[in-house]
């Protein structure tokens, strides 16, 4: 586990919000981040599935950004039904890898994770502009980005994208290697003309809390004009609270209010929409029981004294 780092002035840390009310129709969270500790009070991966549970989330996708929380993701899916993972290094660790000379290493490593039970999607891998702005970084930022990609089509997986001030560079990079059949955008931040050019190629929008956000207009925008088989939704939890509750900890459990509110905004009713992202989700992903778990090694303990990144959450 890793705590969120936040500003103890500027944003400082909260209380995570009530349970909203349980969907009728359940959804996936298809990104979030289980092992981020946050709050005042941090909420256990095992605390926040059963919330999620409760309010008609019926599983997540767990998502690693660097070797050790790859493997965390993969360890704690082969052992909880309602977590798939999704492993990758996140571009804005490429720099630092190619300056070490230890990228290749690591992609290794990531190539291994992906052949693992319960491990469906490489991901987050993609571009971040914003983060990393010398040519150098950026250069060492496609060439990993590529090679998640080749990973994805060898290993049959989908394809989670990390996409931040690089739209047309990101677009650029799948056309030219090939993008997987399965691709995201996750945590969609693009525009209506964005959204048309992604969803004009076959790939998925995922839409997370900031469609709901005062200043989502472009995201709300985006979604009347894409077709309802490419939407996605998700958490990016501990991060982007949905409002009312924006600026509090994030959980998979307050995905409902990122659903009605997208529902809302389309016209549509929030069962309907819910059958349809399900659906989407699906088709992604696989099912979340199509693969056993096995049991943990050990009791349930959430602060095991000598776990790490491949002990998620037992002691064994």
């Amino acid at each position: 586990m890793r705590t969120r780092q936040r500003d103890p002035e500027g944003d400082p840390a909260t209380e995570y919000p009530p349970l909203p009310e349980a969907l009728v129709v359940p959804v996936y969270d298809n990104h979030t981040h289980l092992e981020i500790e946050d709050g005042v009070e941090s909420l256990e991966p095992r605390e926040q599935l059963d919330r999620a549970s409760s309010v008609g989330v019926r599983g997540v996708v767990q998502v690693g950004t660097d070797l050790a929380t790859s493997r965390w993701s993969a360890e704690l899916a082969s052992h909880e039904p309602r977590v798939l993972a999704a492993v990758a290094l996140h571009p804005n660790e490429a720099p630092a890898l190619v300056e070490a000379g230890s990228l290749d290493e690591h992609l290794v490593g990531i190539h291994e994770l992906a052949g693992r039970p319960r491990v469906r999607a490489i991901g987050e891998t993609g571009l971040d502009f914003y983060r990393t702005q010398d040519e150098a970084g950026r250069a060492a930022q496609i060439r990993s980005f590529e090679a998640h990609i080749e990973i994805a089509k060898q290993r049959g997986l989908a394809l989670q994208i990390h996409d931040r001030d690089a739209h047309q560079e990101v677009v650029a990079t799948l056309r030219r290697v090939g993008a997987p059949e399965r691709t995201v955008f996750h945590c969609f931040s693009g525009d209506a003309e964005f959204a048309k050019i992604i969803s004009d190629a076959g790939w998925f929008l995922s839409f997370a809390g900031t469609v709901t956000f005062k200043n989502g207009g472009p995201l709300r925008e985006a979604l009347d004009v894409i077709p309802r088989a490419r939407i996605l939704i998700e958490t990016d939890s501990p991060y982007l609270t949905p409002m009312p509750f924006r600026g509090r900890p994030n959980s998979s459990y307050l995905l409902p209010h990122t659903l009605r509110a997208m529902a809302s905004h389309i016209g549509t009713d929030p069962s309907m929409l819910a059958a349809q992202i399900s659906s989407n989700t699906e088709l992604v992903y696989g099912h979340w029981d199509d693969e056993p778990v096995t049991p943990p090694p050990g009791p349930f303990d959430p602060h095991p004294e000598s776990g790490g990144a491949g002990d998620p959450d037992w002691q064994g």
